[in-house]
């Protein structure tokens, strides 16, 4: 990574061109927002069909205009980080993701010592980690958990929270200077306060003090049932009928609102139901069993008698459990 250039493959590293917001993210907001003309290799690609939720785009646009720090808070599956990534694409800005996962430590974003050849002579050389080589490049990094980091790892991140942030590193005696379009964001399924829910295992508290350099704190939610529907039916080209889409959104819909409600303790996500037809297609269109694997089996089983009332409800017929 450390060895990549984004500016010798594109030959640019500031924005240098425009879109229009209205035009290409389809919201309420008039105006244009820098871009870059040329795309390179880390750019995202496009989902054509992806629908922007208002809110959470004028929040993740204001990071990338502004500078602006931001965190998008959510349950699973409602398309935090692709959100940010799709943003991106239209921007053809580079975007990085990074999964502050358990196993991710505090060299792995710093960097580490590592043993290279030179001059024939073995030597020990600093190698650069993730977090110097996205500072020193026009980069759009994404912390995907961002609850679910290490202590030591969180504390590495909190000094280049501040928009001048800069990364001291200690084994180079080397002060890093952000670069001018360096962009930060974050995903959690959390708001830094720990799980209540018990839904999210591995999360914790985030440190107030960092939690409070974040500039912008974004809540994605689930869409609405139309929207959510349109994202289905344009992802596999109507290849089931209508009435199966919609009896499938609902029933997504049920299980929200009875975890809400605190009949159940797992929800179907928009990614649980695109798996649900993605399986309903491999098994012939087996609605029923492509529902077991895909969600029921996942439950706890004094729930499953709950979620297939749910199921009867929506499709008229009793399910196997």
């Amino acid at each position: 990574m450390s060895s990549f250039s984004i500016s010798d493959e594109i030959g640019i590293t500031s924005p240098d061109t425009t879109v229009n917001i209205k035009e290409v993210f389809n919201i309420d907001t008039e105006g244009t927002i820098p871009a870059f003309s040329k795309k390179s290799q880390l750019v995202p690609d496009i989902d054509k069909n992806y629908v922007f939720d208002n809110d959470t785009t004028k929040a993740i646009l204001a990071g990338f205009t502004h500078n602006r720090r931001v965190m998008i808070q959510g349950y699973h599956g409602t398309g935090k980080s692709s959100h940010i990534e799709q943003v991106a694409a239209r921007l053809n800005w580079p975007c990085v993701r990074i999964n502050l996962d358990s196993h991710i430590s505090r060299i792995d974003l710093i960097g580490k010592d590592a043993i290279v050849l030179k001059d024939g002579k073995q030597i020990t050389d600093f190698k650069e980690g993730v977090l110097p080589w996205a500072l020193q490049n026009p980069v759009a990094l994404v912390f995907d958990e961002y609850d679910a980091g290490r202590p030591d790892v969180m504390f590495v991140i909190q000094r280049i929270l501040e928009e001048q942030g800069k990364l001291t590193l200690l084994d180079k005696n080397k002060v890093i200077n952000p670069h001018a379009n360096f962009r930060l964001f974050a995903t959690s399924n959390t708001v830094g306060l720990g799980d209540t829910t018990g839904m999210y295992y591995g999360t914790q508290p985030i440190n107030q003090a960092q939690m409070d350099r974040w500039n912008i704190v974004c809540t994605l939610n689930y869409l609405p049932n139309n929207q959510e529907l349109n994202i289905v039916k344009s992802k596999f080209d109507n290849q089931l009928d209508d009435k199966i889409y919609q009896n499938m959104i609902s029933i997504a819909d049920l299980t929200r609102q009875g975890f809400v409600n605190g009949d159940i303790s797992t929800v179907m996500s928009p990614r649980t139901i695109l798996s649900w037809v993605e399986n309903a297609k491999i098994f012939n269109e087996d609605i029923d069993y492509s529902f077991r694997v895909s969600f029921l089996n996942k439950c706890d089983e004094t729930e499953r008698t709950i979620i297939s009332e749910y199921y009867q409800r929506c499709f008229g017929r009793e399910l196997k459990i």
